[in-house]
């Protein structure tokens, strides 16, 4: 079978070259319906869903999509284009488009039966210092079942009706007796006629086949406030997963990781840095500029005479921001002595009258110990 460089994206989906994004999520979906191995038993079914799967996360991203139709060609590994969230993997409630489909076409039925509300759903979002610092608006893509667009969540068609479960009255369970040889043995379970929802469509809509939600593709912006911690989590509402036939939908729980930076270590709002010195301004002091945490900002640091190697100085308000107030933590300025590795004959002749003016013999003069730290 070729690969999915070497197919028309397009006709994969069954779409034209100029299909609105519209067009080209209804024409997934119902490819997806056709080709998901839990209802086409075809050998080839798993490699076609999974070819649908990698041409839709090309066309129903629209920069992806600009580059496809233009040079022809897959677009490289996520990560890889402009603007770029990375993110990990849904932890909670699905891993994916598959699984989306497979909680669509009744994956676990019996505990999808009786809930009607829809999950929370989980994903990781991986951010710079730089933008825990300021604060940042990022978007993210993620899968999840969305309310549907053509019965705006109700599950009913054209012509369709709601109406109380007849076999339950609208109870969601039913009741069976069975004799034994102990007496009759009364047991309840969910009803088969409405799957537990207590309600029946008449004329189900054809799109979500009456459920009132179907798998999506779905883009949000997330603003991420100044001073967030890794490990925090944001709450997005009405973002997870679509409740049943209008019921509650879930929300997108955001989990905010921040990668390592290059010069700057966090300790709650405190940043720690290194800086070099040479040992001309170590011993005599000095005033240096470094670069802050927030974008185009110096930060002033005073050197005391006879600053020593391994010395801490803290520059009070200027780490990281404090969530949620104007205050900021410190920078704690950790200081390393650069020392000269060769001298002309100036430079030697000045430290050599610094020696003899401070008596301090060059040779044959004892060094003392101190216990290693």
């Amino acid at each position: 079978m070729a690969s999915v460089a070497e197919k028309d994206l397009y006709e994969i989906l069954g779409v034209s070259r100029d299909a609105s994004e519209a067009d080209i999520k209804r024409a997934f979906r119902h490819r997806a319906r056709e080709l998901h191995p839990d209802v086409n038993k075809s050998p080839n079914a798993e490699e076609e869903f999974k070819e649908l799967n990698e041409a839709y996360d090309v066309l129903s991203d629209a920069n992806k999509r600009a580059q496809y139709d233009r040079f022809g060609t897959i677009p490289g590994a996520a990560g890889s284009g402009p603007g770029y969230v990375d993110f990990e993997d849904i932890f909670s409630g699905f891993g994916g488009m598959g699984d989306i489909f497979s909680s669509f076409f009744g994956g676990n039925a019996r505990q999808a039966q009786m809930r009607r509300d829809g999950r929370d759903m989980g994903i990781g979002l991986t951010i710079s210092l730089e933008d825990a610092a300021a604060g940042a608006s990022k978007e993210i893509v993620y899968d999840r079942l969305a309310p549907c667009p053509d019965c705006d969540g109700s599950g009913i068609g054209e012509g369709g009706a709601e109406e109380t479960c007849s076999q339950c009255n609208g109870t969601g369970h039913v009741t069976s007796v069975q004799r034994t040889f102990f007496g009759d043995m009364q047991s309840t379970s969910v009803c088969p006629q409405c799957e537990g929802t207590g309600k029946q469509v008449t004329g189900a809509c054809d799109e979500c086949q009456g459920q009132g939600r179907v798998p999506d593709r779905q883009k949000v912006s997330v603003d991420v406030p100044a001073g967030i911690r890794d490990g925090q989590q944001m709450r997005v509402p009405d973002l997870g997963e679509a409740g049943l036939r209008g019921a509650a939908t879930g929300d997108l729980i955001v989990t905010v990781r921040i990668k390592p930076d290059e010069h700057f270590e966090r300790d709650g709002d405190d940043l720690h840095v290194m800086i070099s010195l040479s040992m001309v301004k170590a011993a005599l002091g000095a005033r240096v500029q470094v670069p802050g945490i927030m974008e185009g900002e110096q930060v002033e640091v005073n050197i005391p005479a006879g600053t020593q190697m391994g010395d801490v100085i803290k520059v009070k308000g200027k780490g990281m921001p404090r969530l949620r107030s104007s205050a900021r933590g410190n920078l704690m300025v950790h200081v390393d002595i650069k020392m000269p590795k060769k001298l002309n004959k100036k430079e030697r002749q000045i430290l050599e009258k610094f020696a003899l003016e401070t008596g301090d013999e060059l040779k044959g003069s004892e060094a003392p110990l101190e216990k290693l730290h």
